[in-house]
């Protein structure tokens, strides 16, 4: 049975991050994520997350400044990298995040390389003890121009270079199928280092029931991969979230369907 994550950067976004949690709940996810929650108090996610029963599966580390988007690849900013770093994993043992997804940020080359594994080494041995997964995520080049981590075998290259178990991919459907395609095979080759997965339409990145994938498929094959942890939902709602919610309804009643 399929399980979903509603991620809270671009769901119920009107509200609050406790309400927005509590409205996940009431609309039947499993789980929330989200994207950069620094400014709430984390004792009051934590309230939120109890009372629901949800599980935080994940945040990002801070943007840097505007046009950045990441900052973990930046040479000569490592001080900073590592202070979000530290931000990031601090605030998901405060509410029980199991994953911190370090963003690379807009830059190209040796050095970037160099720096983002410098980077990813010191985001592992900090995350380890405290039994957070750090992510990284491929990005396409329409919504993120000149990130640094751009395909899933860079990214799995990059992985393996670094050999740590709290490394993992953030598999995100919506940007691979823009960069790559086959997103079937993809996860059958790369779900030994997946850490979570995302999805949306493609092209226009609204709810996954219009568009070129085919989500019903990519579910199926998810589960029968044994993948078992809620997929995240990280599309902006054509209208209002609730108003948008059919997919999940029909996949929930799929689910629930004799034969299924």
């Amino acid at each position: 049975m399929t399980r979903f994550s509603a991620n809270l950067g671009f769901l119920w976004t009107e509200l609050s991050l406790s309400d927005a949690i509590r409205a996940a709940k009431a609309a039947g996810f499993d789980a929330v994520e989200c994207h950069w929650p620094y400014d709430i108090p984390a004792e009051e996610v934590a309230a939120a997350l109890a009372e629901t029963g949800l599980a935080m599966l994940g945040l990002n580390t801070v943007r840097g400044k505007p046009g950045e988007n990441g900052l973990a690849a930046l040479a000569g900013r490592e001080v900073e990298a590592r202070a979000a770093i530290d931000q990031a994993i601090d605030y998901a043992v405060a509410i029980g995040a199991a994953n911190v997804h370090v963003m690379a940020g807009v830059a190209e080359g040796p050095s970037a390389r160099s720096v983002f594994l410098s980077n990813l080494q010191y985001a592992c041995d900090r995350a380890a003890p405290h039994d957070v997964t750090i992510l990284i995520e491929p990005l396409n080049h329409h919504d993120a121009p000149g990130y640094f981590l751009k395909t899933s075998a860079q990214a799995a290259r990059i992985i393996a270079k670094i050999g740590h178990p709290s490394l993992k991919l953030m598999f995100d459907c919506y940007h691979l199928q823009i960069m790559e395609g086959d997103l079937t095979r993809r996860l059958t080759d790369l779900m030994p280092v997946i850490g979570h997965i995302q999805f949306a339409s493609v092209p226009d990145r609204t709810e996954p029931d219009c568009g070129e994938v085919n989500y019903t498929h990519i579910f199926d094959h998810i589960d029968a991969l044994g993948y078992t942890a809620p997929l995240g939902a990280e599309y902006r709602p054509r209208s209002s979230t609730d108003d948008g919610l059919g997919w999940l309804k029909f996949q929930q009643n799929r689910d629930a369907s004799p034969g299924q």
